[in-house]
């Protein structure tokens, strides 16, 4: 392997606790285990030959590709279609439960539906992001990837002649590579499975089908609690899935992305490690999923949530702005030299350094978070209470410091607009908290705090000169974070300070209907380069059209944003000038934002036709 596959040009499967990248042309070249932020056994996606991958594909035939999820489930079907022939590669992982594990299975079934096909298969695994050599022994029934720190077990499934047959495969470098031509109605495949403490063996087809039916079977009633009726369901219901399958079952946490160090910009250094707990994208997927009904996942994330409060609460401390997905806060940040980068997009990071940085806003989206599931009867107890009260306290005598921001600068604090706003919002809520439930709490002092913030962002957030809002106090630079302050209930959609804010950003900021999150050229960033427009930011934008009374032309920017999804309906994190999709890879913002953008347009839609009709 030594080409790049389009980041759009991949599936995503996964079991809960991890989850891999399988590409159009059937390859596997991203799987970290035993959970989603541990090292990586395949990693072709960041370096194409010290990577690793594992490949089923055609041997020498020229042939397309299609691919498209089962519906209702993140089961991967893979076609390849020849002059000769049609044959299909479903991928899938068994959910493994709520109990953390480091036993994971990759399931890979080769089906030959029309005609005759060979096929090349070549398992190339590179632990520890490729830093860790291994060995491969060959047992009776089958073969193991050994390393220093992991294992992975290759388990044919019988009857093996189909796909494997022992003389045709060889074994390279502690590679395997292995032929083998299927005719039609033959079936053939592998179960791969992470830190096995059996010898391997061959799996009977009879036990692949159960995993497969009971892996379709779980997706499928997730999905059915849905009580999503409206518009654009397919893409509301895939969102769901993609955000379902980046939740972490141990715990409830939902990562960023499922992937490490894919660029903003082909050839560029801004390129970061998502495979963490961010509180504002959790925060913001309870208003999503609790839109769905789906509320024993804002259950489970909620109570992740309170003990982050607890521990932030009983130190006097602002919330961390990230946590592996266990609540640990160790994020250390490295550099990969080994790897040369997606396409040569050096440097390569695992870890996070934007980790320690302070950033006010997300005590807004936190208690927001909690006042939301509060009104579904998702209450916080007594201590985590005590422990919320510490932290809107600090907050109080803290909010009007310069931070880093929502998009996490690395450029020296500024006093964001973003951030004073959702310390309003956190204020706000904490008090319509407190009256809501009787619960202590120094009300008077946060309404004192809050009405203080207000003044000062109608004040220094505004800028009189130009007539908008602003991305930071004393600057005249526009920042799409402002997008979210009508649906926040900073300022009401039709507010002639805010409509004057939204034109300007469509001037400034929007291009062909996508967004930019701010000029870095006249913003600095503290990074070189620029990026592609942000898919999070253009939800907001078809939301807050939609919201200032413009439905046309909301809808019409939504339906667009759909074409730029990828096959499968997945998005990473920005599209490219040239409409590709790039940076991390698929995104939780994105689809988190998608799906609240249409319970909104869809509820706004309704109404409006309703008041068509009553004329």
């Amino acid at each position: 392997m030594n080409t790049y596959p389009a980041i759009e040009d991949h599936g995503l499967i996964g079991d809960l606790q991890t989850a891999a990248l399988v590409t159009c042309d059937g390859t596997i070249d991203w799987f970290c285990a035993p959970r989603f932020d541990s090292p990586s056994i395949f990693a072709a996606l960041l370096d194409a030959e010290r990577g690793g991958y594992f490949r089923i594909a055609p041997d020498d035939v020229p042939h397309v590709t299609k691919q498209l999820y089962l519906p209702g489930t993140p089961i991967l079907i893979t076609r390849f279609i020849s002059a000769d022939g049609v044959a299909e590669v479903v991928d899938f992982m068994p959910v493994t439960g709520e109990r953390a594990t480091e036993v994971h299975r990759l399931v890979r079934m080769v089906t030959m539906v029309r005609g005759t096909m060979r096929f090349r298969l070549e398992c190339r695994p590179r632990f520890d992001y490729g830093r860790e050599r291994h060995e491969l022994e060959r047992h009776r029934n089958g073969y193991v990837f050994r390393g220093t720190t992991a294992s992975f077990t290759f388990n044919p499934v019988a009857p093996v002649r189909r796909l494997i047959d022992s003389g045709d495969i060889q074994l390279r470098d502690g590679d395997l590579i292995g032929y083998a031509t299927l005719n039609e109605g033959d079936t053939g495949g592998v179960v791969l499975e992470t830190t096995a403490e059996a010898e391997p063996r061959i799996v009977p087809p009879e036990e692949v089908q159960g995993m497969f039916e009971w892996t379709r079977d779980y997706w499928r009633r997730w999905v059915d609690r849905s009580r999503y009726t409206g518009r654009w369901r397919e893409m509301v219901e895939r969102s769901a899935i993609t955000l379902k399958l980046m939740t972490y079952a141990p715990t409830g946490a939902m990562i960023a992305a499922p992937t490490a160090s894919l660029p903003e910009l082909i050839g560029g250094t801004r390129n970061w490690d998502y495979r963490y707990t961010w509180i504002r994208d959790t925060s913001f997927s309870v208003h999503a999923l609790l839109g769905l009904g789906f509320t024993e996942e804002v259950s489970r994330y909620m109570e992740w949530l309170d003990e982050r409060i607890r521990e932030a609460g009983d130190q006097q401390d602002p919330l961390k702005i990230m946590y592996r997905v266990d609540g640990s806060s160790d994020l250390h940040e490295e550099i990969l030299e080994h790897l040369e980068g997606y396409h040569g997009s050096a440097p390569v990071r695992i870890g996070n350094g934007a980790a320690d940085q302070l950033q006010l806003d997300i005590h807004g989206e936190a208690l927001y978070a909690m006042h939301l599931a509060d009104e579904q009867g998702i209450r916080v107890s007594h201590q985590v209470w005590r422990s919320t009260v510490r932290l809107v306290d600090w907050l109080c005598e803290h909010w009007d410091r310069p931070d880093a921001g929502i998009w996490e600068s690395r450029h020296h604090p500024r006093n964001y607009t973003f951030g004073r706003v959702m310390s309003w919002v956190a204020l706000d809520r904490a008090v319509r908290l407190a009256s809501r439930t009787g619960r202590p709490g120094d009300i008077s002092r946060w309404i004192a705090q809050r009405n203080q913030i207000y003044n000062q962002v109608m004040a220094r957030g505004y800028h009189r000169g130009r007539g908008t809002f602003v991305q930071a106090y004393d600057e005249n630079v526009l920042d799409a974070a402002l997008l979210a302050m009508p649906s926040v209930g900073f300022v009401t959609p039709t507010d002639p300070l805010w409509l004057a804010t939204l034109d300007a950003i469509e001037r400034e900021l929007v291009s062909d209907s996508l967004v930019h999150r701010y000029d870095p050229v006249h913003s600095p960033d503290g990074l070189p380069g620029h990026e592609g427009t942000f898919n999070m930011c253009t939800f907001w934008y078809v939301e807050a059209l939609a919201r200032s009374g413009r439905l046309d032309d909301a809808r019409l920017t939504f339906e667009k944003m759909f074409t730029f999804s990828n096959h499968l309906g997945l998005y990473a994190e920005e599209i490219a000038a040239t409409g590709e999709q790039i940076g991390n890879y698929p995104q939780a913002f994105s689809h988190l934002s998608l799906i609240n953008t249409a319970l909104a347009l869809n509820d706004m839609l309704d109404a409006e036709a309703d008041a068509r009709r009553r004329r």
